[in-house]
């Protein structure tokens, strides 16, 4: 016999009415009755129809470590709320991504998270958001918002993180510091590059942009980076990302130079990975637990038609200092 939600009421003694509103996570039903009719679903082998239950998660660096795992600690989160994850791997602001929201509203998704995908990207088509707020389907931002719309962004604060990588290489000795930075119009990699030159200023460095150079956010990036910098005689890198940070070792010793004998490199996101490379990698880590938490817990509210704090959240970065960064070499 096919299992439906008379027979589920029935079980968890409360009316059709109340066991519609915790299938479809609506507001209205105390903490105690809704655990009550989920124990009853679940004696029952009462089966959700998944039409309404998936969160679809889109990004385009889950070859990234870092991205990989927050994406999976937002899954873990949604899950005990009765909502799936899945992973989309879109291109950011392009036919693609456009093409897999529009797909996903027409089968009914429950919630759209946009993990640095065309959020951080300067103008992007608003088509993919425009899609997403005509069918009344939540969205929610990591690293960047959107415009024109009044959604929830939780980002790290990245000024504070180019403050805390310039401050330790300025303790460690470092004066000619060099950034590897992620592209112009990519919002995080703005923001990071903001918060050197400042950082730089605040200790009296003299036109501190030509320290600066924009790259891909890959190894191939950080190493072609490096090249420049090196150029420059600098003594120290700032990557914008660890995969960055891994191609500025690769161009260092590309040039016969060791790191971090000759030149330190701080990476940026956290990857446990990076613990394990050689060098042990010193970067500013992203608060990946805390950041999925709250995108999960703002999902599951707006889900469930309840209101959240609009605008961005910024969560604080921390330096995790290893083996690649060392005083400068005495000359």
């Amino acid at each position: 016999m096919k299992i439906g939600i008379t027979e589920v009421a029935a079980r968890a003694e409360v009316s059709e009415a109340t066991v519609s509103r915790v299938i479809n996570r609506r507001s209205g039903v105390s903490a105690k009755t809704r655990e009550v009719v989920e124990r009853a679903m679940a004696e029952l082998g009462y089966e959700r129809s998944t039409r309404g239950q998936i969160v679809a998660v889109i990004t385009p660096w889950l070859s990234n470590p870092f991205f990989a795992d927050v994406a999976e600690l937002i899954e873990a989160a949604l899950a005990p709320h009765g909502l799936k994850g899945v992973l989309c791997p879109a291109l950011p602001g392009g036919i693609q991504e456009r093409e897999f929201v529009t797909a996903l509203a027409d089968h009914g998704v429950a919630g759209v998270v946009f993990l640095s995908a065309s959020n951080t990207v300067e103008n992007a088509d608003p088509e993919t958001y425009n899609v997403l707020a005509a069918r009344r389907i939540p969205f929610v931002g990591v690293n960047g918002g959107f415009e024109g719309h009044d959604a929830p962004v939780f980002s790290t604060d990245d000024h504070l993180a180019a403050e805390l990588a310039v401050e330790h290489l300025f303790a460690l000795g470092h004066r000619r510091i060099g950034m590897a930075a992620g592209p112009v119009g990519n919002r995080p990699a703005d923001r990071r590059v903001e918060g050197f030159l400042a950082a730089l200023e605040r200790r009296g460095v003299e036109d501190p942009d030509q320290w600066v150079v924009r790259q891909y956010y890959t190894i191939e990036g950080g190493q072609s980076a490096t090249s420049t910098l090196l150029r420059q005689d600098v003594t120290a890198i700032v990557a914008a990302s660890d995969f960055m940070a891994l191609g500025a070792i690769r161009g260092v010793r590309r040039e016969g130079l060791s790191v971090p004998g000759d030149v330190s490199v701080v990476g940026y996101d956290g990857s446990t990975i990076m613990e394990f490379v050689d060098p042990p990698l010193t970067t500013v880590r992203q608060p990946v637990d805390r950041l999925a938490k709250e995108v999960a817990r703002s999902v599951v509210a707006l889900v469930s038609n309840r209101e959240v704090p609009s605008g961005e959240l910024l969560f604080n970065p921390e330096l995790v200092v290893r083996a690649s960064t060392a005083p400068p070499r005495s000359t």
